[in-house]
Formats: structure tokens, sequence, C-alpha cells
């Protein structure tokens, strides 16, 4: 391995500093103090240079191996970020392009002793820059980011992480670097180079089966035969095969058939909320006539996936729902982004915090967006361990790309190399080949004058469907592929890949976002298939961000907060939304003034976001005018890349907003949600158990100015039907008041919950039949918290002296986080459990705690 210390030099020399490998540029700066943290107040703008200059990363290296008893040695880099000249000794291996390749160079004759490796970069926005101004064909819009992201300009000219030039939620930082393993290895023979196994269920035997596929680097000058054992212990299952390698890059398939008895009893890989993520202990050994003997230990999961398109009685156009082992599932869950700007800061343990808070917040799939990174192995480990299914772009985001033969030759590496790398993950339903483009094209987002839209919807089939599908499908037998997000699926395939319009709901996916609209107006939604991406922006906690500003940034309206939005307008359109159903802060101190707002932003973004996800969960089992039958809602976007206001639900850090509490109880397998339509209240249970339960409906109604409930209903024998929302209660609001004596529409807010005889207990939601802004009633109340420690845990105990709506519990930058947050408050008293990330106490828990209901808000 030659991961490690390097040498890293500027393009004049002028810096030269110590590296680690894997790493990148400015981390590198910063280890060596040489720089600020880059995410600091306007770093991103101050530190542009680092990505302008060309630098060098060196290293020498004794050979640990008798150079002469090895046939082949090669020099392999897992990831290089990205545009480079590799020499060794003085020798050029070779160029890369391509951050998502990997790169093999054969040093068997330039190798020595005492080796002297240097990696030479060229910057990759002038090399952006350089390929646009020789793409002499036409032109490949955008060519720069809107002004108010303030990136740098063609970075779909480069292959690498396309939200590094900045996005409408990330800085620029263009990073260079060695990002991924780098090695030497030595071999005579054969190597292993990819080991990819493929389950599926034979449905005719009744019987699973698996594909395990090897491929090769053979040496020798003729085939090389062998035996080959694949051992599941656990399913009495071993087999052996005689096999027959090729010079070149060789290829076995085997065909394992489970034992037949066993096959019965194979637990299957379920997602979160489904069942166990059942995975077995695997050996495979290659006993090859020549060279030595190979082990693979892997883990073999058994699933199937099927994404469902067929007409939908009394409804044109087709559904679009996802099938695991015949099981049809409701997907739940989000959108990933890259969790930093620097990829050697996101570990495992970063990883690991992110994905299980997911879960937590009873997710189970994530798409992952085409504008980051393939993720790291590790990734997707953790998405197999937790049952989180993987919607999988690949890396093409909001632009239209090249199609010249080197650019379709890189991208074609990069996908083969990618789909080898990640196919046998269990947790991968779908491969995407792009986020938005089809879109860009359909709604013609970049002015194309209509006589040259041939030449583009040229390319666009020639990139994704002749060779990115062309290769998943050679690739991988194992999972449904579309071409973009959104998409209208088949629709699209026959309008020759580029639908009329991407975002109709009769059809595949929709992206949907509108800050002009009351986001509490559930008649503002589309109901569609399928609901990939939406969204409403919020500021993260002032903890977070604290550590990168100073007091003078610490108002709405400073040069800092302008800064750090990269979504246009997007301030205005908080307060905006703020506004319709809140009145805004108007504290004397800014300080404080800022808090509430930071406050605000957040209860909106959570009450928005789960009006619009609880529509698309009650909708997936009806059709109304032709739509419905909504099947999935993944709400934009899970993480962030940095302290700034977006679309997250979870803070850089990992911090949860309000938001990510929320959408633990809109994501409960067991929900109750309410709407109104034409005056009539209506109740849905909603459900992603797999049978059907008798159920108490428990409907109370508070006045604002009372704990006390002034009536309470409780409907029992409600029949809430497995994997499904049906109706369950309806009442005219005008009735619901007058029964419930001395209610008006804003004295009154409604909570209603479901309860089985077994301890079945759905999340207690609420339904405000007003604006807070004019709630009758609402008093300030004093908030108080006792808190003691039970072994790991630790128990808040909360009091309050009159109804408190979102209740916010808040330990600044303690990291963990509550069972319940920014919760509405109808009891004197109710108990929250923080679960730390790592160590605290009392004292120091007590001394952070900040209490905040909307009342404190002045």
């Amino acid at each position: 391995s030659l991961r490690g210390s390097w040498r890293l030099r500027s393009g004049n020399g002028s810096v030269s500093l110590r590296a680690e490998v894997p790493g990148c540029v400015h981390t590198a700066l910063l280890c060596q103090g040489l720089i600020q943290d880059p995410y600091y107040r306007f770093n991103d703008v101050m530190y542009r240079w680092i990505s302008l200059d060309n630098w060098t990363y060196s290293r020498t290296f004794k050979t640990p191996f008798d150079v002469r008893k090895w046939q082949k040695v090669n020099l392999v880099f897992e990831g290089v970020d990205t545009v480079t000249q590799i020499l060794l000794n003085n020798v050029t291996l070779g160029r890369t392009d391509n951050m998502f390749k990997r790169y093999s160079f054969d040093i068997t004759s330039v190798i020595q002793e005492v080796n002297f490796v240097e990696v030479r970069f060229l910057s990759a926005v002038s090399y952006a820059a350089e390929q646009s101004r020789c793409h002499k064909a036409h032109s490949i819009p955008p060519a720069c980011p809107p002004p108010v992201q303030k990136g740098e300009c063609h970075v779909n000219f480069i292959r690498k992480e396309q939200c590094s030039f900045s996005w409408d939620w990330g800085p620029s930082f263009p990073t260079q670097g060695i990002w991924k393993d780098v090695r030497i290895e030595a071999y005579n023979h054969y190597h292993l180079i990819y080991f990819c196994l493929t389950p599926f269920f034979v449905k005719s035997a009744q019987q699973w089966c698996l594909e395990v596929e090897s491929i090769f680097d053979v040496v020798s000058s003729k085939p090389i035969a062998g035996l080959v054992t694949v051992n599941i212990p656990k399913l009495q299952t071993q087999q052996t095969f005689s096999v027959k390698l090729q010079p070149g890059e060789g290829s076995i398939v085997l065909l394992v058939n489970i034992n037949k008895v066993r096959s019965s009893a194979v637990e299957a890989w379920w997602p979160n909320g489904h069942g166990k993520q059942t995975g077995y202990n695997m050996t495979t050994t290659f006993m090859m006539e020549a060279g030595r003997q190979i082990e693979k230990f892997s883990k073999v999961y058994f699933r199937t996936v099927e994404l469902v398109q067929e007409p939908i009685p009394g409804s044109p156009g087709l559904s679009f729902y996802f099938r695991i082992n015949g099981r049809p599932i409701f997907i739940k869950g989000s959108n990933w982004i890259p969790a930093d700007s620097f990829q050697d800061r996101v570990t495992y343990d970063t990883l690991r915090l992110l994905l299980k808070s997911a879960a937590d917040a009873n997710m189970n799939a994530l798409r992952v967006w085409g504008g980051g990174v393939y993720e790291q192995d590790e990734f997707y480990d953790i998405c197999d361990e937790i049952g989180i299914m993987v919607w999988q772009d690949f890396m093409f985001a909001c632009a239209l790309y090249p199609t010249d033969q080197n650019f379709l030759e890189s991208v074609r590496a990069e996908v083969s190399h990618q789909v080898r790398r990640l196919k046998s993950h269990p947790s991968i339903i779908l491969w995407s080949g792009n986020n938005e483009n089809e879109a860009a094209l359909a709604s013609n987002w970049f002015s194309i004058p209509y006589a040259d839209i041939g030449v583009y919807i040229k390319d666009y089939v020639m990139l994704y469907v002749k060779n990115i599908r062309e290769i998943v499908l050679t690739e991988d037998k194992n999972r449904p592929f579309v071409a973009s997000s959104p998409t209208n699926g088949l629709e699209s395939v026959k309008e020759g890949w580029l639908s009329r319009d991407p975002y109709d709901t009769h059809y595949g996916d929709t992206h949907f976002y509108d800050y002009n609209s009351d986001c509490w107006n559930w008649t503002v939604y589309p109901k569609t298939r399928f609901a990939s991406e939406y969204g409403f922006q919020s500021w993260p906690s002032f903890s977070t961000i604290e550590e990168v500003s100073s007091p003078e940034d610490w108002s709405y309206t400073s040069n800092f907060s302008l800064h750090r939005q990269h979504h246009e307008g997007g301030n205005i359109q908080m307060l905006q939304e703020i506004g319709r159903h809140f009145k805004l802060p108007q504290s004397p101190d800014p300080v404080k003034q800022f808090k509430d707002m930071i406050y605000l932003t957040q209860v909106m973004q959570a009450q928005c976001i789960k009006t619009e996800t609880e529509f698309y969960r009650f909708s997936q089992s009806e059709i109304i005018n032709g739509e419905g039958h909504t099947m999935g809602a993944l709400y934009w976007q899970l993480n962030d890349i940095w302290q700034a206001p977006s679309w997250a639900s979870l803070e850089y850090g990992g911090k949860w907003k309000l938001l990510h509490y929320f959408a633990q109880n809109f994501f409960a397998p067991l929900l109750p949600v309410a709407y109104e339509d034409k005056g009539m209240l209506h109740i849905y249970g909603v459900s992603d158990l797999h049978v059907d339960h008798k159920l108490t409906l428990r409907v109370v109604v508070h006045a604002w100015s009372s704990l006390e409930p002034v009536c309470t209903l409780a409907k029992e024998g409600v029949t809430v039907k497995a994997q499904s929302a049906v109706p369950i209660y309806k009442e005219s609001i005008s009735d619901l008041l007058e029964r419930c004596r001395n209610c008006t529409r804003k004295s009154c807010v409604i909570t209603f919950s479901l309860a089985g005889e077994d301890g079945l207990q759905s999340p207690t939601n609420h339904y405000f039949l007003s604006s807070l802004k004019d709630a009758v009633g609402l008093e300030k109340t004093q908030l108080s918290a006792s808190l003691r420690q039970q072994d790991d845990l630790y128990i808040f105990v909360l009091q309050t002296t009159a109804i408190a709506p979102f209740v916010s519990l808040d330990v600044g930058n303690i990291k963990g986080r509550f069972s319940d947050n920014g919760f509405l408050m109808t009891e004197k008293k109710k108990m929250v459990v923080f679960y730390p990330w790592e160590p605290t106490s009392v004292e120091e828990l007590e001394s952070s705690l900040i209490l905040t209901s909307l009342l404190d808000v002045v």
C-alpha cells in the first residue's frame, strides 16, 4: 500500500508540505495549519486560488519484494481526483481524467528497488474550461452556474463530482488529490480484480440460484485450468466447478444452486421495517494449476427487485412502484448528497451516523443523487446491514454533456467499473442514468433554438441509452434501469427516451418544488405515482452556524447569511412561507431575532414537508380524477455538505433538524393522517404493516387555552388494512366544532392517534384548523425540564403550564439526538430521551439545554 505520507507542492514550488494519502490539497493545507477551516465565513471564495493552481503529489518507496520473482507488477489507483500525469522513476505511466474510474498501470519494466512516484495534477477548473474551448461541434450548456452559487464554469466537461464546482446548497471547492486507495500489486499467472454476486429466484423450480462472477487479469500466454469451490455452510451448499481462464481479462461465471432443502429456508434480505437483513457467509476458493490459491470471503444476500409499470384500472398511464421479494413496498426516505466537500473527511463513522439516523426516522430508502459521487464501499455495506434501499444515479446532473469519443470511452470505463464494484449489494434496487437531464431538454431549460434541439436529443440518447444503459444491461441482470429522474419510465422509452412532459403524474417519478403557494394546502401537491424529490429550505441550528461565523454575522440579513444562501431568493422565500402561518420575530436584540428566525425556518420546513409527505402516503391506495397510487416519497434532501441554509433534515455534523424528528413520525409504519376538503375533515389510516389491524382511533380536540381536552372521541374497531391507506373517519368541521362546545377554528386544535390491544401504537398526529398567527387563547407557557441519567441514556421530564406548540429541545453542539422534538405539548408532563453519540454528563446537558416553544418567539 502507498497510503500514508506523501510530499505535496504547488505549481511554482513556493508551497511545499507533507500530505496524507488518501486526501486532497485543501485538507493537507488545513492539517499543516497553512489555511483556516475552508468552511469558515467567506473562505470558499478566499481560497479559490487553491483549486486554480496545479499541485503535485510525490513520494519515494522501497519495493518490498524481489521484482524478478513476479511476472506482473501494477500501480493501482482506486480513485484520482481528477486530471493528472503519473510518473514512476521519471517515466510517464499514463494520464487520468476521470474521478470515478479505477486506474491500473503496468510498471513491471519500470519498478526498481527504490522508486520515486509523482502525480502531477492539473487544475480541474482550467481543464474544464480548456475542454469546453476545444469542443468545436456545438455548445454544451450550461456554461456557468448562477452567480448566487459563487461557483466555477463548465463542470459538465470533466468527469468529477459535479457539485464540487458549487451547487444551490453547497460551496465551490474543486479539489485535487488521490482520494482513494493506492497500492502496488505483484502477481504471477492470474490475479482477481472483480468478484460479483447476483442472486435470483427461479420460480419454476422454487429455488434460489446464485451467479458468481470473477474477473481476472491473466498474465500467462495460454489458458489456465483449475477448480473453484463455493461454500455457504449455513445453507448446506457446496459446489465445485472445473474452470478455464483465458489470457487477458479472463472471466468465470458460475451458477450455484442453493441446496433445495435449504432453499425454502433461505431468509431473504428485506428493507428496514419489512423484515430482517439476513446475509450468509460464503467462501470461494480458486485452486488453479498454476499460481497460488485464492480464498475469497464474502457475504451473500438473497432478494429480488422489480420496478412495476403496468396499467391501473380507472387511471390513464402506468404504475411506478417497487416489488421486493414479490411484495410491493412504499418507498420512504430522502436524497443523499456528498457528506463533505473533502471526501477524505467522510469516515465510516460519518456515514454510519447519517445512515443510522435515516433508519431511525423510519426511512427505508435513499436516492444517491447524480451530482455527487458514487459512494464508498462502506456506505453500501451499511445500507445492506440496516435495510436502506438505494436508488443509484449515475453521476450526471442538471446539464447537457459532450459525446465525443474520448468522453464516451471514459464514461464507459467509469460505468462498467462502478457497476462491477457495486452490483453485489442487495441495497441497490435501481440504476438511474442522470438527474433531471431529460427534464432539462423537454422543458428547454437552456433555451436551445428549436432547429438545434435534434442534435442534443441525439447526444442524450447516445450517452444514456446507447452507452450507459447498454453497459448496465450487460453487466447487471438483476436490477431495473431508468434513463433519468424525473422520467415517465416506459412512456419515455416509447417517446424515444425523451418524453413530452417528464413531470406527468400518470407515469414514472416526479420532482416538485413550489415556494410561492401555501405549503399547508395539500391541493398544490402533485398526486404522482412516485415523488422522488420535493422540499423546502431551513437554516441549521445556531450551534452549527456558530462554528463557522463571527458575531457580526448573526443576523438574518448579514453578508454572511446572504453569502451562505446559494439558492436565488431562498432567504426571502423562507420568510414568506413562515409569514403565512406564523408571526415573524420582532426582537430588538438582533442575536435573539436571528435565533428565533432559525427556529421558525425549521418549524416551517418540518410542517411543510410533513403536509406534503402525508399527502403522498395517503394517496397510495386511491385513484382520484385518474391520479394516485403514489408509492414513493423521497424528500430533498437528507444531509448537508457544509453549514448553510438548505433543504436538509440533518445538519453538517449529523445534528437532527426539527424536520428529521417530524420524519420519524410522518414515516412511521402506522400513522393516522388528516386533511380537509370542502369543509370536511378526513382521517386516513396509513400502514406499512404486513397484516390488517383492528384499532381504536382517538380524536381529541383541545382549546389552545387549556391543557384539559374539550372533547374526546374514541372510535373502536377501525380496520387499518395492511400496506395501504384507507379512510377511517370523516366529519364536517362545523359539526365537530359544534360537538365540542365553545370551539372555533382559531381557538382549537385536533390531535389523533391509533392504538391496538397488543400495544401497537401510532404517533399522535395533529391538525391545525387555522394559522397559528391567528390562534386565539395561546398563552406563553412556563416550560421546565428535569434531567436524570439512566445507563447510557438521559431522561428529560418536561413540564408545561399551558399548551405549547413546537416544543424544541436543543443542547447545542453536544452530539446526540432526542426521542422526540418539535412536538405539540398538550399534557402537563412529557418524557423525552436523549441518546448521546459521545460521552456527556447530566451537568453538561443541563448547562447546554435551551427549551423553545412557539410563544418564546417575540
